[in-house]
């Protein structure tokens, strides 16, 4: 049963935490809107594209979009427990990564439609694909629903945070900036994906944030979330093969090995950034993230 309110006591919010200024943040960055892009260009831009292009583009869309599908349907399970733990200013934070999750499907689904592609995109979903977004993530995030425990929060945190968002929307991203924008193509595609990864940023710090506070609270929890990366690793690489392994390259001249290598990167600064935590405390933690809330 609940004994008091936080935000009536007399300890009040903590403004100073990093999720109550990554909240602010948000309030301030990430009220964009889907429908105000302007996609004209676009529609013009994928009419003018060969046939490989488009495949390329539709293909990077539809990993997008399921991913984003994916997380709006399964990240309730993190904010509950967040919030059963009675952390406030998490939670504050946490709210808006649904809102915008959500925003970000809408997005990418309002460019298919724009553009004129209705048709199931599911083909471009593989195998290594289906496995992180049917089995791997919502696994790890409804196990939240009866599990509690520090190394449960660990694991979904490290499966959302650390590599769906982490790694493989950065890599994708990558592509993206790598492929349209270099080309100079489909501007409001580019604009959108631009908002999305300003958004991504603060949840990839919370996620950090987190799974740092656990490593602080709870030291063999590294090993946890150590043990979780290295097995989602070789899916990273799988992932970015492309259809064609033979190919080096793509329709938009992203090499293959670079998006490779990018997600490589990806992994171990995430990795690097967490074993900062092994040996702190929590006092210190919540001192260091404050000073970097800026970057």
């Amino acid at each position: 049963m609940r004994q008091d309110f936080i935000s009536t006591s007399q300890r009040g919010l903590n403004t100073e935490l990093l999720p109550y200024q990554l909240y602010q943040k948000a309030k301030r960055y990430g009220m964009w809107n889907p429908q105000d892009i302007d996609f004209t260009q676009d529609r013009e831009d994928y009419a003018r594209m060969t046939d490989e292009q488009k495949d390329e583009t539709l293909r990077r869309i539809a990993g997008f979009l399921g991913g984003e599908e994916a997380v709006t349907l399964d990240l309730l399970p993190l904010i509950m427990v967040i919030a059963k733990e009675g952390r406030l200013e998490e939670e504050m934070f946490l709210t808006t990564f649904l809102f915008e999750e959500a925003k970000h499907t809408e997005f990418f689904r309002l460019v298919l439609d724009t553009i004129g592609e209705k048709g199931d995109l599911n083909h471009y979903h593989g195998d290594v694909y289906k496995q992180i977004f049917h089995d791997i993530l919502p696994t790890a995030l409804n196990r939240l629903l009866t599990d509690h425990s520090p190394e449960a929060i660990a694991e979904a945190s490290t499966v959302y945070n650390m590599f769906v968002e982490g790694v493989l929307a950065e890599t994708g991203y990558y592509a993206f900036y790598e492929g349209l924008n270099k080309a100079g193509v489909m501007p409001g595609l580019m604009k959108g994906v631009g908002y999305l990864k300003t958004d991504e940023s603060r949840h990839i710090s919370y996620g950090t944030f987190l799974l740092q506070r656990l490593i602080c609270e709870h030291p063999h929890v590294y090993d946890v979330i150590a043990n979780k990366m290295a097995e989602l690793a070789p899916l990273a690489t799988q992932l970015y093969q492309g259809p064609d392994p033979s190919k080096q390259a793509s329709a938009y001249g992203v090499r293959v090995d670079d998006l490779r290598q990018f997600a490589k990167k990806q992994l171990s600064v995430r990795m690097e950034v967490l074993a900062r935590a092994k040996g702190q405390t929590i006092e210190e933690l919540y001192k260091q993230t404050k000073a970097a809330v800026d970057v």
